[in-house]
């Protein structure tokens, strides 16, 4: 067979398939020091480590949050973190039943011979930093590709070079026993509608899963992170089950069932609407070979940085909102959401920013 099977086969397979676990999904806190900087800013607190470690660890260590998490993803900076209290931080997931990830790509860098198209830079030397990384104690890897959609976007040249670079990372991932989440993130920005989105989705995705087989990658270890089928920021919105009808046939046309799980990011959603369109999904009656879950950035943490403004006497008004959205998106997994009538601060609120980068 020509698929991976190196010394960490069996553990991939079970990593990625824990991670799959219906109920649980991730929450991405791999944010970078220049995005947390942004994030920190909107609440008036100053971008310095201290303030870092401490908004961190008042998500980890919310009570009965790691129940509907299986996964967070890490910023390196964190990843060797420890509690004020001096636990390190990668104890307090894996205690939690929570498996600890690494987010291993260095950003996006202009793609020459194309209109503002981009490539993701840090293969370079990413065997040892993944080895190191799995030292550390994570056991799972997230790398961002990032398309655009415009007149003639995506180019041929952006879809192949993306998904070739997302092949690369994730079996040098699985060489050094990290399961790789494979994430190609279409922008929402523009004005296109939906149908448009959902053809662009499913010529990336089939060239990604093209690529991920050229590469001899071991689809059974390997996680898919995607953007949801919606319209364009600048198009009028529809109905969550329009987005979940999309999105799954998009999947459908395209992910392999080899593959254990889809984790979602939320791309610019607001924290409701990410979640009722993922119990949307849920609820659809049709194939679905693959958990569909959650690995939510932004659409995790909004309602709970605003509560908390960096003050210790708002760490609890700020972990009850926190333990509400993760609640809320494990429903959303398992089709079982109805809804959180009364929202806390910021949770409707669009999280959309113009061409993110992190």
């Amino acid at each position: 067979m020509s698929c991976y099977k190196g010394k960490y086969h069996d553990e991939l397979i079970a990593t990625a398939s824990y991670i799959g676990t219906p109920g649980k999904g991730i929450l991405a806190a791999d944010e970078s020091t220049g995005t947390m900087g942004k994030r920190l800013s909107s609440i008036n607190v100053e971008n310095v480590e201290s303030n870092r470690q401490a908004f961190r660890e008042l998500l980890f260590t919310t009570p009965g949050a790691l129940q509907y998490l299986c996964g967070v993803i890490l910023f390196e900076e964190t990843l060797y973190q420890k509690t004020a209290a001096g636990k390190p931080f990668v104890e307090v997931l894996k205690e939690g039943g929570v498996v600890p990830g690494i987010k291993v790509d260095k950003g996006v860098v202009e793609l020459a011979g194309t209109n503002g198209e981009t490539t993701t830079q840090g293969l370079d030397g990413l065997g040892q930093r993944c080895a190191k990384y799995y030292e550390a104690g994570a056991r799972f890897a997230k790398w961002r590709a990032v398309l655009k959609i415009g007149p003639t976007e995506p180019s041929p040249l952006a879809i192949m070079e993306n998904a070739n670079g997302l092949a690369r990372y994730a079996i040098i991932c699985q060489e050094n026993g990290l399961v790789p989440i494979v994430e190609p993130e279409i922008l929402v920005d523009g004005p296109h509608d939906i149908n448009k989105c959902a053809d662009v989705t499913e010529r990336v995705l089939a060239a990604v899963y093209k690529a991920l087989n050229d590469h001899h990658v071991l689809l059974e270890g390997t996680l898919l992170k995607p953007n949801m089928v919606t319209p364009g920021s600048e198009a009028p919105k529809v109905a969550p089950e329009v987005v979940a009808e999309c999105t799954v046939r998009a999947l459908q046309r395209t992910m392999p069932a080899a593959v254990p799980a889809v984790v979602f990011l939320s791309g610019g959603q607001s924290e409701e609407e990410a979640t009722i369109n993922l119990n949307a999904m849920n609820k659809l009656k049709t194939k679905k070979p693959w958990t569909l879950t959650f690995s939510f950035g932004r659409a995790l943490q909004a309602s709970t940085l605003k509560a908390w403004l960096g003050k210790p006497e708002n760490v609890h008004k700020a972990q009850a909102a926190f333990l509400t959205r993760c609640k809320a998106n494990s429903e959303a997994t398992l089709g079982t959401y109805q809804g959180s009538g009364k929202l806390s601060e910021g949770a409707a609120e669009s999280l959309h920013v113009k061409d993110y980068k992190y």
